[in-house]
């Protein structure tokens, strides 16, 4: 192997936007992220969801296609 090619590989501090600051190993001096897992709403349990059905029921609801279980209500 071909010695000093490789380059410092030093602990750093991330910032975030929210300022979350945590430390890692990286190459580069300074890492700055807008977000984080701490600000992220698939980690703090605040995403939405936005799916209301899927592409058959939106289909089936604006065209008036009845399901077997709408015919069996009627």
């Amino acid at each position: 192997m071909a010695k000093d090619i490789h380059p410092e590989y030093k602990a750093v501090d991330v910032s975030c936007a929210c300022g979350n600051n945590f430390t890692t190993k990286s190459t580069k001096d300074e890492i700055k992220v807008e977000i984080c897992s701490a600000c992220h709403p698939f980690y703090t349990g605040k995403q939405k969801s936005l799916e209301k059905g899927g592409r058959v029921e939106k289909f089936n609801k604006k065209f008036g296609v009845q399901t077997e279980e709408k015919k069996e209500e009627e």
